[in-house]
């Protein structure tokens, strides 16, 4: 399946841009007249931009600190075009500086600015642009943008701390291996010249003929070996990057102790935290669970979150339609009911994507005290049946020579 861009006309004679995956054209087309919608144009998010090439996203962090900025200078009663010319001809991002000048031609045009960022395909997501359009509608752009601000800041910290808590375990992963391939393909085929001098009195021992048969077979038959391990990953690589390979790897990950929680308490907390985010904005339920659902990025997740959108158009409560799902904690379903009965809803799930962030963290620092000694153990075991086979006939040889005496 593909990601597909469309120009919609809404019921109310609005016109709003939609972004959706299917198998085709055609497909979109149908998904979006069946909803009532009148499509005028469809195209791929995967096409060339007026920038040349293939769409590449912007940083996250530079995108952050453009919405900081463009928030306080809309606070200070600074127009629109003025603010994104300013902040165009200010950002050290060349990538967002060509962004910005196509928006600024845009609104120069008579689109608005939901309209101008949204024209950019898939490069913001559709939260933001939706948030935009929200602010514009309510008159409250620079209040909408800041709550967005807050929503990016906690997304940006969270892959942060992910990324800095996996960091170590993968250098160590990384070392580990290059000392056992390092101990596996050169030095112990060196070493097995002086263990056939040795091995005309003595037998080697067992682990020894095992390590050493191992590693001369590796060494002598890396030519081909080295390329098919290469061809192996890149064929999962490949395989990884298509619709069936990303759910069975998602569904795989899942299983996985410790690693599933963890997925799903991010899952939860970044769909609560849009969520809240878009109803604050004054958006109606339906439309920000739409949205919202994006940001579900398993798609084992997402498949199971498939029924949840028609089940609300159907009339049935959010809590009803989120348990249906079967992969939300019985804890946020019971938050989630509780503030949908008291209409409380967006404060609820602020507190539930606050409530999960916490329990990720906590998920987050087993999983990295937990990975690194494992990989100590095993790697550390493997170095040392190495080593030990290295030195065991050399051992021996001394013994038998000292008892000879």
């Amino acid at each position: 399946m593909s990601e597909f861009i469309c120009r919609l006309g809404t019921p109310s004679g609005e016109i709003v841009q939609r972004t959706i995956e299917a198998k085709g054209e055609a497909d979109a087309r149908s998904h979006f007249e069946m909803e009532g919608f009148r499509v005028f144009a469809v195209s791929s998010a995967k096409s060339t931009s007026l920038f040349g090439g293939r769409k590449s996203r912007v940083k996250a962090a530079d995108f952050l600190l453009f919405n900081q900025q463009l928030s306080a200078l809309l606070r200070a009663g600074i127009p629109i075009l003025q603010s994104i010319e300013m902040l165009r001809r200010r950002s050290a991002s060349q990538r967002l500086r060509e962004v910005l000048g196509d928006v600024e031609d845009k609104i120069k045009n008579g689109v608005p600015l939901s309209g101008a960022f949204a024209e950019q395909g898939s490069l913001f997501p559709r939260i933001y642009t939706a948030s935009i359009l929200a602010g514009e509608r309510s008159g409250a752009l620079d209040e909408v943008l800041s709550r967005f601000v807050t929503y990016q800041r906690r997304g940006v910290a969270l892959r942060r701390k992910i990324r800095g808590a996996l960091a170590y375990p993968i250098f160590l992963l990384a070392a580990s291996v290059v000392m056992v391939a390092f101990l596996s393909l050169y030095v112990v085929p060196r070493m097995s010249q002086l263990f056939q001098g040795l091995s005309r009195d003595n037998q080697l021992p067992l682990v020894t003929r095992i390590v050493v048969g191992f590693s001369t077979f590796l060494a002598t038959n890396f030519i081909w070996i080295g390329p098919l391990i290469l061809a192996i990953v890149a064929g999962i690589y490949l395989w990884s990057k298509t619709e069936s390979g990303k759910l069975a790897i998602d569904s795989l990950l899942l299983k996985i102790p410790l690693v599933g929680n963890l997925i799903v308490q991010v899952t939860i907390a970044q769909a609560a935290r849009s969520l809240a985010t878009l109803l604050a904005g004054g958006i109606t339920l339906l439309d920000s669970w739409e949205i919202a659902a994006e940001s579900i990025t398993n798609k084992e997740l997402r498949r199971r979150s498939s029924a949840i959108l028609p089940m609300i158009r159907e009339g049935r409560s959010f809590t009803e339609s989120l348990d249906s799902a079967g992969w939300v904690p019985e804890l946020a379903i019971d938050m989630i009911g509780i503030g949908e009965r008291s209409g409380s809803l967006k404060e609820m799930l602020d507190e539930v994507s606050q409530f999960y962030d916490a329990e990720s963290e906590v998920k987050l620092e087993q999983l990295t005290t937990t990975l690194e000694p494992a990989i100590l153990v095993v790697m550390g075991g493997i170095v040392i049946v190495i080593l030990f086979a290295i030195y065991m006939p050399i051992i021996q040889t001394i013994a038998s020579g000292a008892g000879g005496r």
